[in-house]
């Protein structure tokens, strides 16, 4: 028998919590533990171990960016997915560069948030090639930033790089598959080995590599 998907959700607000909560039970998934601080995250998360963590951006004490930094420089962490009120916040591109797996509104229907977190699970990211290309654009600007990420290209094969250019591009593993005339197992598993090359986490910090290294530049 599978083991059910474990969430903690990080959120001041108290409604909010108890609305997420009863969606995910609702759906078979198991709220290990709430938190309404962000040191309270960075707590329920080390006493839990869940596999994703539900992440408010603002909150007292300590705010989500802060949580997630401490969340993910753990060995073998868990997917946090942010939350926000704003459409593209500022600070969801902070939290990206740190290693997030994506973003939800706060309005998210419950079908989409279940989806969401079950695709996080699963190692994916929560981006679609739209919102990709709108994020890595506004994340990628000629901005100097403290902490960026700088990794060696050198790595990669010719045909790893063509299919992280096109990551970048915001489409997607069936599109890529169509533009390389190759199957999408195939490139799900070149994917898989830009990652592992990289040392990164998923396919959003790939983009955000491609981007960073000037492998592609924002149109």
């Amino acid at each position: 028998m599978t083991e059910p998907l474990r969430v903690v959700i990080a959120d001041d607000q108290a409604l909010v919590r108890a609305g997420f909560r009863m969606i995910l039970t609702a759906d078979g998934i198991e709220v290990v533990a709430e938190a309404a601080t962000g040191a309270e995250a960075v707590d329920a998360v080390r006493s839990t171990g869940p596999d994703v963590v539900l992440m408010d951006i603002r909150m007292p004490a300590m705010d989500g960016i802060e949580a997630t930094r401490r969340i993910l420089a753990a060995d073998d962490p868990p997917r946090v997915i942010m939350l926000t009120t704003f459409d593209l916040d500022n600070y969801v591109y902070a939290a990206l560069g740190l290693g997030a797996s994506g973003f939800l509104l706060k309005d998210v229907t419950p079908e989409y948030l279940v989806a969401a977190i079950r695709i996080v699970r699963d190692g994916d990211a929560l981006l679609a090639p739209s919102i990709t290309r709108r994020l890595i654009e506004r994340f990628a600007t000629p901005e100097p930033r403290e902490t960026p990420l700088h990794r060696d290209l050198a790595a990669l094969t010719p045909r790893e790089r063509e299919v992280l250019t096109l990551v970048a591009q915001g489409l997607s593993n069936v599109e890529v598959a169509g533009r390389l005339f190759l199957s999408e197992a195939t490139v799900k598993t070149h994917v898989a080995r830009v990652l592992a090359k990289l040392g990164l986490r998923d396919r959003v910090q790939a983009v955000v590599v491609a981007y960073e290294t000037r492998l592609i530049t924002p149109s």
